[in-house]
C-alpha cells in the first residue's frame, strides 16, 4: 500500500464522489433505501441489510442501475415503468422514486454536513494550486453540494444530470469521473480520484487515474476489498491524508 499523501508534482487535479466523502450523505441514502426496499420485499424476501446490500449492489450507481442491481442480487424482476409512475409502485422507476421522495424530504428537514477533513483538505489542495471537482451520480448532486456550504471549494461539479444529457453510463463505468477531467482540461494519469465505494475505486482505476484514494470511515473491513480492485491508498478519514509540494501555475 502506497503511502497516504497527494504528491502535487504529479497530481494536478483532485476529484472527490460526493456521497460518504464530501457529504454526508451515505447513511441517508442508504436509511431511504431500506424503506423501500423492505416494504417492497415484504413477503418476497429477506430484508435489505443496509451495510453490504447498499455497499454491494446500491452505493455509487445512478438510483435507477441500483434499483436493478439490488433486484437482481434476489433474483427478482420487475418492470422498468416510465418517470411518470407513482413513487413506490412495483417497477423499477417507482421504488426510485419513492427513494428520492424520502431522501429529499430528509435533506429538507436536516439539511447536509460535510465532513470536516475533507473541507480542510479541500482547502488545501486549493491552496497548493490544485484543481477540485465533485463527481456524484445523483440528481440532486450540485444541491447537496450547495447546501453543505462547499460548492465555492470546487471547480466545477457533475453529477447525475450531466449523465443523464450526456448518456454517460454510471459506475463502475469511469465515464463521470473522465468527464470532470476533461472539463478541467487534464488527463486522467495526471488526477486523483477519492470515493468510498467499491464502483467508485473500480471506476478510478479502469479510468487511467494517476491516484485512486479509497476512504473507509467507519468500515474498517473494506480496506482489503478496496484495495484489491483499485485503490492505491486506503484512509479511514481523509484527515489521515497529507499534501506534498505544489501545483506550478501553467506559464502562457
Amino acid at each position: 500500500m502506497n503511502e497516504p499523501v497527494i504528491d502535487l508534482a504529479s497530481i494536478g487535479a483532485v476529484v472527490f464522489d460526493t456521497d460518504g466523502v464530501v457529504t454526508d450523505t451515505a447513511r441517508g441514502h442508504a436509511a431511504a433505501w431500506k424503506h423501500v426496499f423492505d416494504a417492497f420485499l415484504r413477503g418476497r424476501s429477506a430484508p435489505f441489510d443496509i451495510r453490504d446490500d447498499y455497499l454491494r449492489h446500491v452505493d455509487g450507481r445512478p438510483r435507477l442501475d441500483g434499483v436493478r442491481t439490488f433486484l437482481a442480487s434476489r433474483g427478482i424482476g420487475v418492470p422498468e415503468g416510465g418517470p411518470d409512475d407513482e413513487p413506490g409502485a412495483p417497477t423499477v422507476h417507482g421504488l426510485g422514486l419513492a427513494k428520492d421522495q424520502i431522501f429529499i424530504a430528509q435533506v429538507d428537514k436536516y439539511g447536509v454536513a460535510a465532513f470536516p477533513s475533507t473541507v480542510a483538505l479541500l482547502h488545501e489542495l486549493r491552496r497548493r494550486g490544485a484543481r477540485t471537482a465533485a463527481v456524484s451520480a445523483s440528481l440532486h448532486g450540485r444541491r447537496l453540494v450547495t447546501a453543505a456550504g462547499v460548492a465555492h471549494l470546487f471547480d466545477l461539479v457533475v453529477d447525475g444530470n450531466d449523465a443523464a444529457l450526456m448518456n454517460l453510463p454510471g459506475k463502475p463505468h469511469p465515464a463521470l469521473f473522465l468527464e470532470a477531467v476533461r472539463r478541467l482540461a487534464l488527463p486522467a494519469a495526471g488526477a486523483a480520484v477519492v470515493d468510498a465505494a467499491l464502483p467508485g475505486v473500480q471506476a478510478g482505476g479502469k479510468g487511467g487515474f494517476g491516484l485512486v484514494v479509497a476512504v473507509t470511515r467507519d468500515d474498517p473491513d473494506d480496506a482489503a476489498a478496496l484495495a484489491g480492485h483499485g485503490a492505491h491508498v486506503v484512509v479511514p478519514d481523509l484527515g489521515e491524508l497529507s499534501v506534498r509540494g505544489r501545483v506550478l501555475p501553467l506559464r502562457a
